[in-house]
């Protein structure tokens, strides 16, 4: 029998220790937007070798997606993401350590390992305490914590390097890691679904398979996989780039915008699951409210890609968020598919999204490094190739999305509210 806990003792012992490693996740994923020039200062990195080094995060991050999606559902949150955290403080502290290019590439591939399972983890455990209709709510508290994490990464980690270096904010972090590691394996309880633990490696690697064959998870992929993928490549490396080259605006302006950003993103990871969760008791399904924001967001970027500087902080805040908008598609997938199966279907659709990640914040660098770079950066029209491939690609994404928002709340019972396991 499974033990029941009160509201104040799952706040406690399983959304407080998960949104604490979703909120490292987020400092190390866009750390590097305020330490890119002091890093590049003492290791030369041109704009395709920074793509690639902050972008690593992404692909390994991506790419341990499925497996890591088996090992949520066989061995449960706890443990996984706790283990893995260890992976992500060996990164940090290598990545403190390097002299050279490639030890930074191994370092922030490492940390990209090591926070893998950060979000899934958390979305995972969600859905074995919480009742679905409450989905969107919980994951937004994790998802706002993350948020914090990207405020963090800002004008406190600038404040900060005026009493340490580069070096000494990733040793910082290295422990920080360790610490909320340690809290994860012995605060947070157990409880396991025992459909998630039968059949072999085959049986579940099957599952996968008819994750990705689902017609509804088809026509939700596309859209979250660019709209997320945009959003981290941009909001974690080239929006302060944008800011200082397009916008015009000096140090301090660019600080500010890119704070106004994360800010903003982090009031949208909470309120959209607000939103979501008032929304649905008016049988307005959660796909349907995503789109919507993903929509508001794809205008946003569009501006950015046509040079529109009207008001940058305004664009700022519209960016942060409803870039969080697709956050929403993880409890659209975990709808789709039976409770059992739902570190695997987040992670499937956890895959793309941070596989275009990588591709994104690695291809803008890319692009962007086309145009040489005078002594007051990048010429506009570099973003603006830069940013108008995504935005395209969105735009078809968002004709193609069209179907799932149409048929929402049409699926089977079973697909749609499972009790927590």
């Amino acid at each position: 029998m499974s033990q029941t806990f009160s509201p104040r003792a799952l706040a406690l012992r399983v959304l407080a220790p998960f949104a604490a490693g979703y909120f490292l996740s987020f400092l190390y994923r866009t750390v590097n937007a305020v330490l890119a020039p002091h890093i590049s200062r003492e290791v030369h990195l041109d704009a395709g070798d920074l793509g690639l080094m902050t972008g690593m995060y992404f692909l390994t991050f991506g790419a341990f997606q499925l497996p890591l999606g088996i090992l949520l559902d066989r061995f449960g949150p706890r443990r996984v993401e706790a283990a893995l955290l260890l992976f992500a403080a060996a990164g940090a502290f290598a990545f403190s350590l390097a002299d050279g290019a490639g030890t930074l590439i191994f370092g922030r591939a490492l940390v990209g390992l090591g926070v893998s399972a950060c979000l899934m983890a958390a979305l995972k455990a969600n859905v074995q305490f919480f009742p679905a209709l409450k989905l969107p709510l919980m994951n937004g508290v994790v998802l706002s914590a993350g948020g914090l994490g990207a405020v963090a990464a800002t004008a406190p980690v600038q404040a900060a390097l005026a009493f340490t270096d580069w070096r000494g904010i990733y040793v910082g972090i290295a422990a920080l890691t360790v610490m909320v590691a340690a809290i994860l394996f012995l605060a947070v309880p157990d409880r396991h679904s025992t459909a998630a633990q039968s059949g072999g490696l085959r049986d579940q690697l099957r599952d996968v398979a008819g994750i990705f064959r689902d017609r509804g998870f088809r026509h939700v992929m596309p859209i979250g996989m660019l709209a997320m993928g945009s959003f981290l490549a941009i909001q974690g490396l080239w929006a302060g780039p944008w800011l200082r080259d397009v916008a015009g605006l000096n140090p301090d302006g660019v600080a500010l915008g890119l704070t106004t950003m994360a800010a903003s993103m982090t009031a949208g990871f909470l309120l959209m699951g607000v939103i979501a969760d008032r929304m649905a008791r008016l049988h307005v399904p959660v796909v349907v409210v995503g789109g919507v924001g993903m929509v508001v967001f794809w205008l946003a970027q569009s501006a950015m890609a046509l040079g529109w500087v009207g008001a940058p902080l305004v664009l700022c805040a519209l960016f942060g968020f409803f870039g969080s908008s697709s956050s929403l598609m993880y409890a659209v997938v975990t709808q789709l598919f039976p409770a059992h199966l739902a570190g695997r279907a987040t992670t499937s659709i956890n895959l793309t999204m941070f596989l275009a990640a990588f591709l994104l914040q690695w291809g803008l660098g890319a692009i962007i490094g086309w145009w040489p770079k005078g002594e007051a950066g990048w010429p506009p029209e570099a973003y603006t190739l830069a940013f108008g491939i995504p935005s395209v690609l969105m735009a078809a994404a968002l004709l193609w999305f069209i179907p799932a928002a149409r048929t929402a709340g049409k699926a089977e019972p079973h697909r749609i509210s499972n009790p927590p396991q």
